[in-house]
């Protein structure tokens, strides 16, 4: 049995795979990785199912031992990792490829540029599946690890794999894939509008990331929409769309989202945009343009196709296990 040792939990880790469908009718959330192909693409390169288990890391990462060679790869926000195999010698590990490493420990620091990064380790984490996933719902508090972020002491076991067969040195190719570089800019949004009044000026506003934001809902800051006093019904939410509170600061809901809500809603970001949400920083800014269903449903089809062509490039340059 190969296991993960966290010796350090990092900020805010956990195990995250494929969206919990199915059950929203019931209040559960989707869940699952806030950038599915990410997660996807990092399984791909070390040879998992595309819904394997991996680990979600936000801001900076754990630290991990293990007894045995694993094969691991680590897409999403630049994220600096480094590999010890017991002699004190600090070995840089690359990002966006598969790497194969002996016995040790390996240290993630600090992502760069961006929020999240996903970590894939061949054989995917092997939790037990909960509703059709092994994604950590924070807010159910089930899931992943116990429904919980990942802490000091925590052993995460791995699924069935070929255990790489390396020396006293990580293994990694030259080449590397990536997907969606975080923006060095304002972050552009778009999002197919609602019929309420604020939902065009919504792009017109200088928005800003809150602090309070988390994977439930992005929160923003910036001078306040109008927001009337309206008593709505609840009505069915999902991630993507965007409420107005009273405040009249938006809110946009992320993976976690709940399932209704009774805030106004200004309209929906569209698929492909929705996984940018994931890599902003509290203070980072966001311009909104709006778009019509097509564009969003033609934006989406060249977002699948730049996942495609990724994949298809891995297998192009992945050595054989």
């Amino acid at each position: 049995m190969s296991l993960l040792c966290v010796l350090a939990p990092g900020a805010a880790t956990t195990v995250q795979a494929s969206a919990r469908d199915g059950w929203r009718h019931v209040g559960v959330a989707r869940g699952g990785a806030l950038d599915p192909a990410q997660a996807t693409l990092a399984n791909h390169l070390v040879g998992n199912t595309f819904d394997a288990a991996v680990l979600e890391i936000a801001l900076g990462g754990p630290t991990l031992a293990f007894d045995a060679p694993i094969r691991m790869a680590i897409c999403g926000a630049p994220i600096d990792a480094a590999f010890d195999s017991g002699d004190g010698v600090r070995r840089i590990v690359p990002n966006g490829r598969p790497v194969a490493l002996p016995a040790g420990t390996l240290k993630l620091g600090t992502i760069r540029h961006g929020l999240r990064a996903w970590l894939a380790v061949a054989g995917g984490i092997d939790v037990p599946v909960v509703l059709g996933s092994r994604s950590t719902d924070l807010r159910g508090g089930f899931g992943g690890i116990g429904g919980r972020t990942l802490q000091a002491g925590d052993e995460l076991q791995l699924g069935p794999h070929a255990a790489p067969v390396v020396a006293a040195e990580p293994v990694a190719p030259h080449w590397w894939i990536a997907l969606d570089p975080p923006p060095t800019d304002a972050c552009l949004v778009r999002y197919v509008p609602s019929s309420h009044a604020q939902a065009r000026p919504l792009r017109d506003g200088a928005w800003r990331v809150d602090p309070r934001s988390d994977r439930q809902g992005l929160r923003l800051g910036g001078d306040a929409l109008p927001s009337l006093a309206e008593s709505l019904l609840s009505a069915p939410v999902a991630p993507g769309t965007i409420q107005l509170p009273p405040d009249g600061r938006p809110i946009v809901l992320l993976a976690d989202a709940q399932t209704v809500g009774g805030y106004p809603r200004l309209g929906y970001v569209i698929a492909a945009d929705l996984p940018r949400m994931a890599q902003l920083r509290p203070g980072d800014a966001v311009r909104f343009e709006p778009v019509d269903a097509d564009e969003a449903e033609r934006l989406r089809r060249q977002r699948q196709h730049e996942l495609t062509r990724a994949l298809i490039a891995a297998d192009a340059r992945r050595p054989s296990a």
